[in-house]
């Protein structure tokens, strides 16, 4: 499927808009390509755009005063990515976006965000829509964290995002978890071994 016809298919499980409202809104995305590890945001930054990922997965994360990586999100296929903080806010990003794989996205500029949600009630639902959901899945992240051990919060990854399993370096998600490659590579095993 190309990047037009998966956005489309993504908007349409939320609204509807006819043919031409659709072109409109897809004028202003931008597709880019980026390489496995390749840097799409570096916490400092400016951040202008967000990203609808049509390939590949991305990262969000940050790296703390020890050089401890946190990962705040795994990016794959129709999800969205971006430093919201920094994008919404205008200060300079505090975390940063990088490649796992070798991605294909589509890039929208905050001003056509705006734009497009001024212009089109249905576009500005979309949007409201797609922030409360990432707002609760943020909130059942953190709760998680907060009342789960590593080998709950390790099989919910699992049950939820099993994909996630082949795209993504064990050292990656033992950082989404906040425990030690160690700690991983123990659940791993110990799950295999059931």
């Amino acid at each position: 499927m190309d990047a037009k016809e998966t956005l489309k298919q993504h908007i349409a499980k939320t609204i509807s808009l006819s043919d031409e409202q659709f072109d409109y809104c897809f004028s202003h995305f931008k597709r880019q390509e980026f390489k496995k590890g390749q840097v799409i945001i570096a916490a400092g930054d400016q951040v202008a755009s967000e990203y609808f990922v049509i390939g590949g997965c991305l990262k969000t994360f940050y790296i703390n005063d020890d050089l401890k990586m946190y990962i705040l999100q795994f990016a794959m296929p129709t999800w969205w990515a971006s430093d919201y903080h920094a994008l919404y806010s205008g200060h300079r990003a505090t975390v940063s976006l990088d490649c796992i794989t070798d991605a294909e996205v589509l890039c929208l500029k905050a001003e056509d965000r705006e734009k497009l949600c001024r212009e089109i009630h249905a576009v500005e639902y979309f949007f409201r829509w797609r922030t409360n959901m990432g707002y609760v899945a943020s909130q059942k992240r953190l709760l998680s964290l907060m009342n789960n051990d590593a080998k709950h919060r390790y099989e919910e990854l699992l049950k939820q995002y099993p994909q996630l399993y082949n795209l993504v370096p064990k050292n990656l998600i033992a950082a989404y978890l906040g425990v030690s490659r160690e700690t991983l590579s123990r659940l791993y095993h110990a799950r295999d071994v059931r």
